[in-house]
């Protein structure tokens, strides 16, 4: 029963039933400008792409540089071993998002989103500053790791851009959080790789002696933290879409779809709430969400291992079979990258994926994945604009590859799964992902340490060695996506 003191906002429904707001209810008040306005919500969709780029970009910026990095803290004994330390500093912002994805979500549905949105902000500005300031390994991998941990943003965002707008642009919500992702990977290397070491490259402009000539890896930290601050303020200015109710609990969770339960139905209520927690737990039974989401974090582990393995190999000296190249080179290859990379999933992936179905996509990408890493080991004996070309076009073709492989799964994830179960099955999808994703950068890195010190080898010397593992475990995702692993029925895919 509702408590009389708490004022309700009465209408009707298009079906002629009466949906009820309570007055201080923020949730409510969301409800209501939703039902009074058919447009699309533009300033809240801004809002939501700031944001969610605030979230991208301090994944993605440190690749150009991280090699410089480690190699100014002192703490690689050999220069072979730069990439093994690398390696543990990406991965530890991937291994703290995947500890407290799932405790963020439980905030957010608790608390609301907002307060989290505003504290994954606050917390890129931080410590993607300190990141920046870093005077030692040690430093580094903390600063990551508790950047990985506090920004619990893409999650809660996900929920909040569905929450915000009225049912027919809940997918306009998801491709602007999808397209500040892909932006961000695309911004993020350039900014990276165009503003380390500053005191370098524009001399005329920061002296040696100045803030960032005595911390070359600070300016891009900087630049991304000036973004989250803006963020942050904006942030301030997001309505908050979670119902918050005063008048017990069962009007709490009726008051979730705009309507008041009469007192009668607790009983109802009760059955629902026992059936929603047998359905999360019958995910972990769905063998067909299951083992692609199996499939899907092995494809997200390599595609991971390789960024990292990419980055490092690209700087390396060419003694080291490397292509010696320096910040600003990395971070052009990326951006072109990730530019291409955003344009094949917002106009050719969907046509592709009508076409062949997504299981058949994600094949193909596998396939011709492991002919074209097989080139890298020649590609770096080109030099001159032949190989900034070569080098271009491969990496272009192997992240579109990549796209299409686990787009392909995250398409198959969602039609294992009835509607209702979409929220807990991307959930469970997340955090397996993070966690797989904290493995590769290791693994990567201290992959290409050890090839790099067995150059003279009979047996894939060098960098060969590198592309060959990477390509074994592309063929095992490769067999994992057919029968009887992947167990999706053919018609969904």
């Amino acid at each position: 029963m509702v408590d009389s003191a708490v004022p309700l906002l009465n209408r009707e429904d298009e079906e002629g039933g009466k949906i009820r707001y309570h007055e201080k209810c923020p949730g409510c008040d969301v409800e209501k400008f939703k039902h009074s306005s058919n447009g699309i919500p533009l300033k809240h969709f801004f809002f939501i792409w700031i944001v969610t780029l605030c979230a991208a970009l301090p994944i993605s910026s440190l690749f150009p540089f991280l090699y410089f990095m480690i190699r100014d803290f002192h703490i690689a004994k050999r220069e072979e071993d730069i990439s093994y330390y690398a390696g543990y500093v990406g991965s530890s912002f991937m291994l703290g998002r995947a500890l407290t994805s799932l405790l963020w979500g439980i905030v957010a549905d608790k608390y609301g989103r907002k307060p989290v949105i505003i504290i994954g902000t606050l917390t890129v500005f931080i410590f993607n500053t300190l990141f920046g300031l870093s005077v030692n390994f040690w430093m580094a991998i903390t600063t990551r790791f508790l950047l990985g941990s506090l920004c619990g943003i893409l999650g809660p965002m996900r929920a909040y851009a569905s929450e915000i707008c009225r049912k027919e642009h809940q997918a306009l919500g998801m491709s602007v959080i999808s397209t500040s992702w892909g932006v961000g990977l695309v911004i993020g290397p350039a900014v990276g790789g165009f503003l380390a070491q500053p005191a370098e490259k524009y001399p005329r402009i920061f002296s040696k002696g100045s803030l960032f000539g005595r911390f070359p890896y600070l300016l891009p930290c900087l630049a991304i933290s000036v973004l989250a601050l803006v963020a942050t303020v904006i942030s301030c200015w997001l309505p908050e879409t979670l119902h918050i109710h005063s008048t017990g609990q069962d009007d709490t969770k009726a008051a979730l779809d705009g309507r008041v339960y009469d007192p009668n139905e607790s009983e109802e209520i009760n059955v629902l709430d026992s059936r929603l927690l047998s359905s999360k737990w019958s995910l972990l039974k769905n063998w067909p969400l299951m083992s692609s989401i199996i499939v899907y974090c092995i494809f997200q582990m390599h595609d991971m291992a390789y960024s990292e393995i990419f980055s490092l190999w690209a700087v390396s000296p060419r003694r080291y079979a490397g292509l010696n190249y320096t910040t600003a080179d990395v971070g052009e290859v990326l951006s072109i990258t990730g530019f291409s990379m955003l344009l094949f999933q917002l106009f050719l992936y969907p046509w592709a994926e009508r076409i062949f179905g997504p299981i058949t996509v994600s094949r193909i990408g596998a396939v011709l994945t492991i002919p074209l890493l097989s080139s890298y080991p020649f590609i770096a004996r080109l030099c001159g604009s032949i190989l900034s070309l070569v080098l271009n076009c491969a990496s272009m073709l192997k992240n579109v590859l990549s796209i299409s492989i686990t787009t392909g799964f995250l398409v198959m994830q969602n039609r294992a799964v009835s509607q209702e179960q979409r929220g807990a099955a991307n959930g469970i999808s997340m955090t397996a992902m993070s966690l797989s994703k904290s493995i590769g950068p290791a693994a990567g890195g201290a992959l290409l340490s050890w090839a790099q010190r067995r150059q003279n080898s009979i047996f894939l010397p060098g960098v060969h060695m590198v592309f060959f593992i990477l390509n074994i475990v592309e063929f095992i995702g490769l067999i994992m996506t057919f029968k009887p692993f992947l167990a999706l029925p053919e018609d969904k895919l």
